[in-house]
Protein backbone atom coordinates (compact mmCIF):
# COMPACT_ATOMS: atom_id res chain seq x y z
CA UNK A 1 0.00 0.00 0.00
CA UNK A 2 2.96 2.58 0.69
CA UNK A 3 4.56 1.55 -2.67
CA UNK A 4 0.76 1.89 -4.42
CA UNK A 5 0.59 5.67 -2.84
CA UNK A 6 4.23 6.44 -3.65
CA UNK A 7 5.00 7.08 -0.02
CA UNK A 8 8.69 6.37 1.05
CA UNK A 9 9.67 4.33 4.49
CA UNK A 10 10.79 7.82 5.93
CA UNK A 11 7.47 9.58 4.87
CA UNK A 12 5.22 6.86 6.64
CA UNK A 13 7.66 6.89 9.96
CA UNK A 14 7.70 10.81 10.42
CA UNK A 15 7.34 11.63 12.86
CA UNK A 16 6.41 8.83 15.46
CA UNK A 17 8.69 5.80 14.16
CA UNK A 18 11.81 5.26 12.41
CA UNK A 19 12.19 4.76 8.79
CA UNK A 20 14.25 1.63 10.15
CA UNK A 21 11.44 -0.02 12.04
CA UNK A 22 9.03 0.63 8.79
CA UNK A 23 11.47 -1.26 7.34
CA UNK A 24 11.85 -4.76 9.59
CA UNK A 25 7.49 -4.52 9.64
CA UNK A 26 7.98 -4.89 5.84
CA UNK A 27 10.66 -7.57 5.96
CA UNK A 28 8.73 -9.63 8.50
CA UNK A 29 11.40 -9.11 11.21
CA UNK A 30 9.20 -7.29 13.79
CA UNK A 31 5.20 -7.45 14.95
CA UNK A 32 3.92 -4.02 15.39
CA UNK A 33 1.86 -3.49 18.46
CA UNK A 34 -2.08 -3.10 17.84
CA UNK A 35 -0.97 1.12 19.05
CA UNK A 36 1.17 1.01 15.51
CA UNK A 37 -1.06 -0.45 13.30
CA UNK A 38 -3.64 1.77 13.97
CA UNK A 39 -1.47 4.82 13.51
CA UNK A 40 -0.21 2.97 10.06
CA UNK A 41 -4.18 2.19 8.99
CA UNK A 42 -4.64 5.37 9.55
CA UNK A 43 -1.64 7.31 7.39
CA UNK A 44 -2.32 4.73 4.54
CA UNK A 45 -6.19 5.69 5.08
CA UNK A 46 -6.96 2.00 5.53
CA UNK A 47 -8.63 -0.50 7.52
CA UNK A 48 -6.60 -1.77 10.77
CA UNK A 49 -8.19 -5.13 10.20
CA UNK A 50 -7.03 -4.72 6.27
CA UNK A 51 -3.17 -4.59 7.52
CA UNK A 52 -3.41 -7.76 9.83
CA UNK A 53 -5.08 -9.95 7.57
CA UNK A 54 -4.96 -8.65 4.30
CA UNK A 55 -8.71 -9.18 3.94
CA UNK A 56 -10.46 -5.89 2.74
CA UNK A 57 -13.29 -4.42 5.19
CA UNK A 58 -15.99 -4.81 2.35
CA UNK A 59 -15.26 -8.67 2.60
CA UNK A 60 -14.70 -8.47 6.54
CA UNK A 61 -18.45 -6.72 7.02
CA UNK A 62 -20.12 -9.34 5.01
CA UNK A 63 -18.72 -12.05 7.14
CA UNK A 64 -19.66 -10.31 10.11
CA UNK A 65 -23.78 -9.94 8.40
CA UNK A 66 -23.49 -13.49 7.81
CA UNK A 67 -22.15 -14.27 10.95
CA UNK A 68 -25.52 -12.12 12.66
CA UNK A 69 -27.33 -13.74 10.69
CA UNK A 70 -26.86 -16.67 11.92
CA UNK A 71 -26.10 -16.01 15.37
CA UNK A 72 -29.88 -15.01 15.04
CA UNK A 73 -31.15 -17.96 13.20
CA UNK A 74 -30.03 -20.06 16.26
CA UNK A 75 -31.00 -18.29 18.85
CA UNK A 76 -34.56 -18.18 17.53
CA UNK A 77 -34.24 -22.06 16.63
CA UNK A 78 -33.80 -22.10 12.84
CA UNK A 79 -31.02 -24.20 13.58
CA UNK A 80 -30.98 -25.62 10.05
CA UNK A 81 -30.21 -22.50 8.62
CA UNK A 82 -27.91 -20.82 10.94
CA UNK A 83 -25.74 -24.17 10.21
CA UNK A 84 -25.73 -23.02 6.73
CA UNK A 85 -24.69 -19.76 7.14
CA UNK A 86 -22.21 -20.48 10.05
CA UNK A 87 -20.93 -22.86 7.07
CA UNK A 88 -20.85 -20.21 4.60
CA UNK A 89 -18.61 -18.56 6.67
CA UNK A 90 -16.02 -21.67 7.77
CA UNK A 91 -15.41 -22.23 3.75
CA UNK A 92 -14.91 -18.66 2.56
CA UNK A 93 -10.93 -18.68 2.00
CA UNK A 94 -10.42 -14.88 4.18
CA UNK A 95 -11.78 -16.25 6.97
CA UNK A 96 -8.49 -17.97 7.56
CA UNK A 97 -6.96 -14.98 8.14
CA UNK A 98 -9.25 -14.07 10.96
CA UNK A 99 -8.81 -15.92 13.93
CA UNK A 100 -11.58 -14.27 15.89
CA UNK A 101 -13.75 -14.01 13.67
CA UNK A 102 -13.38 -18.04 12.36
CA UNK A 103 -13.37 -19.24 16.04
CA UNK A 104 -16.71 -17.56 16.55
CA UNK A 105 -18.14 -19.37 13.41
CA UNK A 106 -16.80 -22.49 14.53
CA UNK A 107 -18.30 -22.63 17.87
CA UNK A 108 -22.14 -21.23 16.16
CA UNK A 109 -21.44 -24.30 14.15
CA UNK A 110 -21.12 -26.70 16.93
CA UNK A 111 -24.10 -25.84 18.48
CA UNK A 112 -25.97 -25.63 15.30
CA UNK A 113 -25.17 -29.18 14.81
CA UNK A 114 -26.17 -29.94 18.40
CA UNK A 115 -29.21 -28.03 17.28
CA UNK A 116 -30.04 -30.26 14.67
CA UNK A 117 -28.83 -33.35 16.10
CA UNK A 118 -25.90 -33.87 14.37
CA UNK A 119 -24.25 -35.13 17.81
CA UNK A 120 -20.82 -36.82 16.01
CA UNK A 121 -19.98 -33.60 14.14
CA UNK A 122 -20.84 -31.32 17.37
CA UNK A 123 -18.91 -33.19 19.04
CA UNK A 124 -15.35 -33.72 17.17
CA UNK A 125 -15.94 -29.59 16.96
CA UNK A 126 -16.11 -29.06 20.46
CA UNK A 127 -13.39 -31.20 20.83
CA UNK A 128 -11.23 -29.38 18.95
CA UNK A 129 -12.43 -26.09 20.52
CA UNK A 130 -11.89 -27.18 24.15
CA UNK A 131 -7.95 -27.35 23.42
CA UNK A 132 -8.46 -24.01 22.00
CA UNK A 133 -9.72 -22.56 24.54
CA UNK A 134 -8.51 -20.77 28.28
CA UNK A 135 -9.66 -20.20 31.52
CA UNK A 136 -7.09 -17.65 32.06
CA UNK A 137 -8.14 -15.42 28.82
CA UNK A 138 -11.85 -16.13 28.15
CA UNK A 139 -13.18 -17.75 31.87
CA UNK A 140 -16.91 -17.69 30.38
CA UNK A 141 -16.19 -18.74 27.23
CA UNK A 142 -13.94 -21.53 28.39
CA UNK A 143 -16.49 -22.96 30.38
CA UNK A 144 -19.57 -22.72 27.71
CA UNK A 145 -17.19 -25.19 25.20
CA UNK A 146 -16.66 -27.34 27.94
CA UNK A 147 -20.54 -27.37 29.33
CA UNK A 148 -21.65 -27.79 25.67
CA UNK A 149 -19.15 -30.71 24.78
CA UNK A 150 -20.11 -32.48 28.21
CA UNK A 151 -24.11 -32.19 27.29
CA UNK A 152 -23.10 -33.40 23.91
CA UNK A 153 -21.31 -36.55 25.02
CA UNK A 154 -24.58 -37.22 27.61
CA UNK A 155 -27.37 -36.73 24.88
CA UNK A 156 -25.15 -39.44 22.97
CA UNK A 157 -25.57 -41.55 26.04
CA UNK A 158 -22.18 -41.45 26.48
CA UNK A 159 -22.41 -40.84 30.14
CA UNK A 160 -18.57 -41.68 31.21
CA UNK A 161 -17.39 -39.50 28.87
CA UNK A 162 -19.81 -36.43 29.83
CA UNK A 163 -18.48 -36.96 33.58
CA UNK A 164 -14.86 -36.96 32.50
CA UNK A 165 -15.24 -34.17 30.99
CA UNK A 166 -17.43 -32.24 33.45
CA UNK A 167 -15.02 -33.08 36.58
CA UNK A 168 -11.97 -32.48 34.34
CA UNK A 169 -12.71 -28.66 33.85
CA UNK A 170 -14.15 -28.14 37.61
CA UNK A 171 -10.33 -29.82 38.45
CA UNK A 172 -9.14 -26.91 36.08
CA UNK A 173 -11.10 -24.07 37.45
CA UNK A 174 -9.81 -25.31 41.57
CA UNK A 175 -6.28 -25.13 40.04
CA UNK A 176 -6.82 -21.00 39.14
CA UNK A 177 -8.78 -20.31 41.81
CA UNK A 178 -12.56 -19.57 40.04
CA UNK A 179 -14.52 -22.60 41.63
CA UNK A 180 -16.42 -19.96 43.00
CA UNK A 181 -17.61 -18.40 39.95
CA UNK A 182 -20.84 -18.64 37.53
CA UNK A 183 -18.92 -20.78 35.05
CA UNK A 184 -18.42 -23.29 38.58
CA UNK A 185 -21.71 -23.44 38.75
CA UNK A 186 -22.81 -24.25 34.79
CA UNK A 187 -20.08 -27.22 34.59
CA UNK A 188 -21.76 -28.20 37.95
CA UNK A 189 -25.12 -28.92 36.84
CA UNK A 190 -23.97 -30.10 33.81
CA UNK A 191 -22.05 -33.25 36.19
CA UNK A 192 -25.27 -32.96 38.12
CA UNK A 193 -27.14 -34.25 34.92
CA UNK A 194 -24.59 -37.00 33.92
CA UNK A 195 -24.80 -37.87 37.38
CA UNK A 196 -28.61 -38.81 37.38
CA UNK A 197 -28.53 -39.98 34.01
CA UNK A 198 -25.97 -42.63 35.24
CA UNK A 199 -27.82 -43.05 38.72
CA UNK A 200 -25.64 -41.84 40.87
CA UNK A 201 -28.23 -40.61 42.79
CA UNK A 202 -26.60 -39.76 46.06
CA UNK A 203 -23.74 -37.53 44.25
CA UNK A 204 -26.03 -35.90 42.43
CA UNK A 205 -28.57 -34.91 45.74
CA UNK A 206 -24.81 -34.04 47.29
CA UNK A 207 -23.97 -32.18 44.06
CA UNK A 208 -27.51 -30.69 43.62
CA UNK A 209 -27.47 -29.17 47.45
CA UNK A 210 -24.03 -27.73 46.91
CA UNK A 211 -24.93 -25.77 43.78
CA UNK A 212 -27.61 -24.30 45.13
CA UNK A 213 -25.52 -22.72 48.19
CA UNK A 214 -22.98 -21.84 45.75
CA UNK A 215 -25.35 -20.23 43.18
CA UNK A 216 -26.95 -18.29 45.88
CA UNK A 217 -23.98 -17.30 47.29
CA UNK A 218 -22.91 -15.78 44.04
CA UNK A 219 -26.74 -13.98 43.40
CA UNK A 220 -26.25 -14.54 39.23
CA UNK A 221 -29.50 -15.31 37.96
CA UNK A 222 -28.20 -17.57 35.46
CA UNK A 223 -26.66 -19.57 38.06
CA UNK A 224 -29.41 -19.54 40.41
CA UNK A 225 -31.13 -20.72 37.21
CA UNK A 226 -28.57 -23.67 36.72
CA UNK A 227 -28.80 -24.80 39.87
CA UNK A 228 -32.79 -24.84 40.51
CA UNK A 229 -33.01 -26.29 37.33
CA UNK A 230 -30.87 -29.52 37.61
CA UNK A 231 -32.06 -29.64 41.73
CA UNK A 232 -35.27 -29.90 39.94
CA UNK A 233 -34.73 -32.80 38.06
CA UNK A 234 -32.63 -34.29 41.09
CA UNK A 235 -35.83 -34.02 43.30
CA UNK A 236 -37.81 -36.28 40.49
CA UNK A 237 -35.86 -38.96 39.77
CA UNK A 238 -36.14 -39.14 44.32
CA UNK A 239 -39.95 -39.29 44.18
CA UNK A 240 -40.16 -35.76 45.59
CA UNK A 241 -42.26 -34.21 42.67
CA UNK A 242 -43.86 -31.06 44.91
CA UNK A 243 -40.46 -29.97 45.63
CA UNK A 244 -38.91 -30.48 42.51
CA UNK A 245 -42.45 -28.57 40.61
CA UNK A 246 -41.24 -25.38 42.97
CA UNK A 247 -37.61 -25.72 42.05
CA UNK A 248 -38.71 -25.50 38.77
CA UNK A 249 -41.31 -22.67 38.81
CA UNK A 250 -38.40 -20.76 40.57
CA UNK A 251 -36.04 -21.66 37.49
CA UNK A 252 -38.48 -20.09 34.99
CA UNK A 253 -39.09 -16.79 36.85
CA UNK A 254 -35.10 -16.43 36.49
CA UNK A 255 -35.09 -17.71 33.33
CA UNK A 256 -37.84 -15.10 32.00
CA UNK A 257 -35.38 -12.27 32.95
CA UNK A 258 -32.80 -13.62 30.94
CA UNK A 259 -35.06 -13.92 27.76
CA UNK A 260 -33.38 -16.97 26.16
CA UNK A 261 -36.16 -18.22 24.45
CA UNK A 262 -34.64 -22.11 23.54
CA UNK A 263 -33.77 -22.82 27.33
CA UNK A 264 -37.51 -21.35 28.10
CA UNK A 265 -39.04 -23.51 26.30
CA UNK A 266 -36.90 -26.36 27.29
CA UNK A 267 -37.17 -25.53 31.08
CA UNK A 268 -41.14 -25.78 30.66
CA UNK A 269 -41.28 -28.83 28.81
CA UNK A 270 -39.48 -30.03 32.32
CA UNK A 271 -41.64 -27.99 34.23
CA UNK A 272 -44.79 -29.92 32.48
CA UNK A 273 -43.04 -32.97 33.35
CA UNK A 274 -43.21 -32.99 36.40
CA UNK A 275 -46.91 -31.17 37.01
CA UNK A 276 -47.82 -34.70 35.39
CA UNK A 277 -45.94 -36.48 38.04
CA UNK A 278 -45.85 -34.20 41.11
CA UNK A 279 -50.25 -32.75 40.40
CA UNK A 280 -52.05 -35.31 38.20
CA UNK A 281 -54.85 -33.55 38.38
CA UNK A 282 -53.61 -30.66 36.64
CA UNK A 283 -52.34 -32.57 33.42
CA UNK A 284 -54.88 -30.67 31.71
CA UNK A 285 -52.45 -27.27 32.22
CA UNK A 286 -49.81 -29.40 32.06
CA UNK A 287 -51.01 -30.13 28.57
CA UNK A 288 -51.93 -26.64 27.61
CA UNK A 289 -47.98 -25.22 28.42
CA UNK A 290 -46.73 -28.35 26.14
CA UNK A 291 -48.73 -27.61 23.28
CA UNK A 292 -47.78 -23.75 23.39
CA UNK A 293 -44.20 -25.07 23.83
CA UNK A 294 -44.88 -27.17 20.89
CA UNK A 295 -46.71 -23.93 18.74
CA UNK A 296 -43.52 -21.53 19.71
CA UNK A 297 -40.68 -24.39 18.85
CA UNK A 298 -42.77 -24.69 15.30
CA UNK A 299 -42.75 -21.51 14.64
CA UNK A 300 -38.95 -21.44 15.70
CA UNK A 301 -37.72 -24.65 13.90
CA UNK A 302 -36.17 -25.65 16.64
CA UNK A 303 -33.90 -28.76 16.81
CA UNK A 304 -35.59 -32.09 16.64
CA UNK A 305 -34.43 -33.16 20.19
CA UNK A 306 -36.11 -30.23 21.58
CA UNK A 307 -39.55 -30.88 19.44
CA UNK A 308 -39.42 -34.54 20.29
CA UNK A 309 -39.37 -34.30 24.05
CA UNK A 310 -41.74 -31.87 24.02
CA UNK A 311 -44.21 -34.29 21.74
CA UNK A 312 -43.26 -37.07 24.18
CA UNK A 313 -44.48 -35.31 27.17
CA UNK A 314 -47.26 -34.26 25.65
CA UNK A 315 -48.00 -37.88 24.71
CA UNK A 316 -47.89 -38.53 28.41
CA UNK A 317 -49.96 -35.83 29.11
CA UNK A 318 -52.50 -37.30 27.08
CA UNK A 319 -52.36 -40.60 28.55
CA UNK A 320 -53.02 -39.05 31.64
CA UNK A 321 -56.12 -37.48 30.33
CA UNK A 322 -57.28 -40.79 29.40
CA UNK A 323 -56.54 -40.39 25.15
CA UNK A 324 -54.13 -42.97 24.70
CA UNK A 325 -54.51 -42.98 20.60
CA UNK A 326 -53.50 -39.37 20.68
CA UNK A 327 -50.96 -40.51 23.15
CA UNK A 328 -49.40 -43.09 21.19
CA UNK A 329 -49.41 -40.75 17.27
CA UNK A 330 -47.57 -38.26 19.60
CA UNK A 331 -45.07 -40.93 20.58
CA UNK A 332 -44.59 -42.29 17.05
CA UNK A 333 -44.00 -38.45 15.67
CA UNK A 334 -40.87 -37.95 18.55
CA UNK A 335 -39.60 -41.47 17.47
CA UNK A 336 -39.63 -41.00 13.74
CA UNK A 337 -38.18 -37.14 13.98
CA UNK A 338 -34.88 -38.58 15.96
CA UNK A 339 -34.33 -41.96 14.06
CA UNK A 340 -33.08 -45.42 15.25
CA UNK A 341 -30.35 -43.99 16.93
CA UNK A 342 -29.62 -44.72 20.75
CA UNK A 343 -30.37 -42.05 22.48
CA UNK A 344 -31.90 -40.81 25.56
CA UNK A 345 -34.75 -39.27 23.97
CA UNK A 346 -35.81 -41.64 22.00
CA UNK A 347 -35.49 -44.13 24.63
CA UNK A 348 -38.12 -41.89 26.78
CA UNK A 349 -40.47 -42.07 23.49
CA UNK A 350 -40.60 -45.80 23.21
CA UNK A 351 -41.52 -46.02 26.81
CA UNK A 352 -44.42 -43.57 26.62
CA UNK A 353 -45.33 -45.13 23.31
CA UNK A 354 -45.20 -48.70 25.27
CA UNK A 355 -47.49 -47.24 28.15
CA UNK A 356 -50.32 -45.69 25.55
CA UNK A 357 -50.31 -49.34 23.70
CA UNK A 358 -50.32 -51.20 26.51
CA UNK A 359 -53.61 -48.71 27.25
CA UNK A 360 -55.09 -49.37 23.89
CA UNK A 361 -54.52 -53.14 24.40
CA UNK A 362 -52.24 -53.51 22.20
CA UNK A 363 -49.58 -55.26 24.14
CA UNK A 364 -47.21 -57.08 21.70
CA UNK A 365 -46.59 -54.03 19.80
CA UNK A 366 -45.91 -52.44 23.45
CA UNK A 367 -43.35 -55.17 24.82
CA UNK A 368 -41.71 -54.39 20.78
CA UNK A 369 -41.65 -50.71 21.72
CA UNK A 370 -40.75 -51.49 25.84
CA UNK A 371 -37.48 -53.71 24.10
CA UNK A 372 -36.27 -51.29 22.32
CA UNK A 373 -36.28 -48.58 24.83
CA UNK A 374 -34.86 -50.82 27.25
CA UNK A 375 -32.11 -51.95 25.05
CA UNK A 376 -31.15 -48.13 23.97
CA UNK A 377 -30.71 -46.88 27.40
CA UNK A 378 -28.54 -50.29 28.16
CA UNK A 379 -26.36 -48.84 25.62
CA UNK A 380 -26.33 -45.54 26.92
CA UNK A 381 -25.22 -47.10 30.03
CA UNK A 382 -28.28 -45.03 31.42
CA UNK A 383 -28.35 -48.31 34.28
CA UNK A 384 -31.35 -47.08 36.54
CA UNK A 385 -33.38 -45.79 33.49
CA UNK A 386 -32.93 -49.24 31.98
CA UNK A 387 -33.36 -51.21 35.51
CA UNK A 388 -36.83 -49.50 35.59
CA UNK A 389 -37.77 -50.07 31.68
CA UNK A 390 -36.75 -54.06 32.05
CA UNK A 391 -38.90 -54.20 35.36
CA UNK A 392 -41.81 -52.56 33.59
CA UNK A 393 -41.26 -54.88 30.60
CA UNK A 394 -41.54 -58.12 32.63
CA UNK A 395 -44.79 -56.91 34.53
CA UNK A 396 -46.27 -56.41 31.04
CA UNK A 397 -45.07 -59.68 29.93
CA UNK A 398 -46.53 -61.42 32.95
CA UNK A 399 -49.66 -59.57 31.01
CA UNK A 400 -49.35 -61.52 27.99
CA UNK A 401 -48.90 -65.02 26.57
CA UNK A 402 -45.29 -64.79 25.84
CA UNK A 403 -44.00 -67.57 28.87
CA UNK A 404 -42.34 -67.20 31.69
CA UNK A 405 -39.04 -67.63 30.00
CA UNK A 406 -39.05 -63.66 28.21
CA UNK A 407 -40.44 -62.80 31.90
CA UNK A 408 -37.85 -64.19 33.53
CA UNK A 409 -34.99 -62.85 31.38
CA UNK A 410 -36.24 -58.97 31.78
CA UNK A 411 -36.48 -59.29 35.49
CA UNK A 412 -33.07 -60.68 35.13
CA UNK A 413 -31.66 -57.10 33.16
CA UNK A 414 -33.21 -55.58 35.34
CA UNK A 415 -31.43 -56.75 38.12
CA UNK A 416 -28.37 -57.12 36.43
CA UNK A 417 -29.00 -53.11 35.57
CA UNK A 418 -29.60 -52.22 39.22
CA UNK A 419 -25.79 -53.99 39.94
CA UNK A 420 -27.67 -56.92 41.81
Amino acid sequence: MRIRQGISQAQLAFPELSDSYISLIESDKRVPAPSVIELLAGKLNCSATYLVSGVSEEVVDELRVTLDYAEIALQNGAAAEARARFAEVLDNKDAVALPDLLHQARWGHALALEATGELEAAIAELRQLTTEASAEADLDHWARVHVALSRCLRERGDLSASVQVAEEALRQLATIGSEHTDAAVHLGAMLLAAFIERGDLVRAHQLADQLIDRAERLGSPKARMAAYWEAAYVAEIRGEYEVGAALAERALLLLGEEEDRRNLNRLRTAYASLLLRARPEEAAQARELLVRVRREIAASAAGEIDVAWCLTELARAETALGRPAAAAELAGEAIELLGEAPRRATAWALTVLGEALVRLGRRDEAVSALTRAATHLEEMEATRDAAQTWFDLAELLGETEAGEEPRLAAYRRALACAGL
